[in-house]
């Protein structure tokens, strides 16, 4: 699914469905649909105890996880499962516009909608309600985006700190009022998700790379060995974009060439629209562009000339995000397999728009230090504290568990190490 999903149709939130019932019985279905639709067969959850322990002090709790792929948040309902306890999830508004099946298993899952492109205060006020009622968990995936690439962490976004913090004043001022809910206190809680490929990554790569080469009107290179078939296929890709919008191929890094066509992309829009180009993550660009752009589209009649050149402009700000999903020298630094299929994944969906399931998939789902959170934020530091916490524990859970990704072997596949 493209990262940039975008409906005209006018948003409506949707609450989450509160009951147990639902949420405990589809969780029994959950190992069968990651099987089936993100070919993951096995998940391992580490330091669930963590959790268990908040929860049984009644404490506000909300977790934090990694955002890597779009099964993440079916894979968190086996951490869930073993906890025994159902969670509540802030999910993207688009999920919940395609099927009317999905959005009815996802309400029921505890999902409810908030709405990117501009400020959803109701959203946001029912995330704040449900950490300080403490009765579940909630999920908000501080990335904002998916990173689709496992070992690297977007810019973290502010919401998490601001429904911390706010819930956690809501929740002193019950204790106010309510003497029996003393002690109790909010928490954000990192929860780093991997995902390791236990297939050959030779007879699953190898075909993706051969059927993008012949896109490519290239002689196949089926004896070369898979790292230096995407080192030969990336730059190959990008120079396509290159002469597509700047009329000629770039000199120079490919770290470089990147930042340069992401600039073109998106310093002409900011400047119409934001009025200057900024130097924040694309991430966070692209989401300011998108608010500024998105509501006239949505709420007005717009001449089917202006409404065309918006669509264009949301094209090229997927494109520039796109390309900021490409770490630089991420394969070259370290060929593990799992870097290897997560590129050739990347390059699949935006060429050919292909997001098909890679199995066989073990995900790891590990839950790091809680951090206990005040009501207000502490001025005498310049960094958020919620956030550098994240930060820090998110990247060196990622970090360690990329040590339990094989390293690629030309002749085997894999090396176990």
């Amino acid at each position: 699914m493209s990262p940039l999903l975008v409906t005209e149709s006018s948003y409506q939130f949707v609450p989450p469905h509160r009951g147990n019932l639902w949420p405990r019985l589809l969780n029994y279905l959950v190992p069968a649909y990651l099987r089936r639709v993100s070919g993951v067969t096995e998940v391992e959850i580490r330091g669930a105890e963590r959790v268990a322990e908040l929860l049984r002090g009644r404490h506000g709790v909300l977790l934090a996880p990694n955002h890597c792929r779009m099964s993440d948040a079916i894979v968190l309902q086996c951490l869930a499962r073993r906890l025994r306890q159902p969670f509540f999830v802030m999910a993207s508004s688009h999920l919940f516009r395609g099927s009317r099946w999905e959005a009815f298993v996802l309400r029921r899952l505890g999902a409810f909608s908030v709405y990117r492109e501009g400020v959803d205060r109701q959203a946001v006020q029912t995330a704040i309600d449900i950490v300080a009622e403490a009765r579940r968990p909630l999920v908000l995936f501080p990335e904002g985006a998916l990173s689709q690439a496992n070992e690297r962490l977007n810019a973290l976004m502010e919401g998490v700190s601001l429904i911390a913090r706010s819930a956690a004043k809501k929740m002193g001022r019950q204790e106010s009022e309510q003497k029996a809910a003393k002690g109790r206190s909010v928490f954000v809680v990192p929860v780093a998700i991997r995902y390791l490929f236990k297939g050959d990554i030779e007879q699953t790569a190898g075909p993706l790379l051969t059927r993008i080469e012949r896109r490519l009107s290239w002689r196949t290179r089926e004896d070369l060995p898979l790292v230096q078939r995407i080192l030969r296929v990336g730059p190959a890709l990008l120079a396509l974009k290159e002469m597509e919008y700047l009329g000629e191929t770039q000199t120079g890094e490919l770290e470089q060439r990147l930042e340069r066509m992401i600039d073109h992309l998106l310093e002409p829009l900011e400047r119409e629209w934001l009025k200057e180009a900024t130097t924040d993550s694309v991430i966070s660009r692209v989401k300011e562009l998108r608010k500024a752009v998105l509501p006239e589209m949505i709420d007005s009649g717009l001449s089917a000339g202006e409404l065309a050149r918006r669509w264009r402009q949301l094209e090229d700000m997927e494109l520039a995000q796109q390309l900021s999903l490409y770490p630089a020298k991420y394969v070259a630094s370290r060929p593990s397999v799992d870097r290897i299929l997560e590129t050739v994944e990347r390059f699949m969906e935006h060429l050919a728009g292909e997001e098909d399931p890679h199995s066989p998939m073990k995900a790891v789902v590990e839950v790091g230090e809680p951090l206990a959170v005040a009501a207000k934020r502490d001025r005498s530091v310049s960094e958020d504290p919620v956030l550098s916490h994240l930060e820090r524990c998110l990247s060196e859970m990622l970090e360690s568990l990329s040590t339990e990704s094989v390293l690629y072997n030309p002749s085997s596949g894999a090396d176990s190490r």
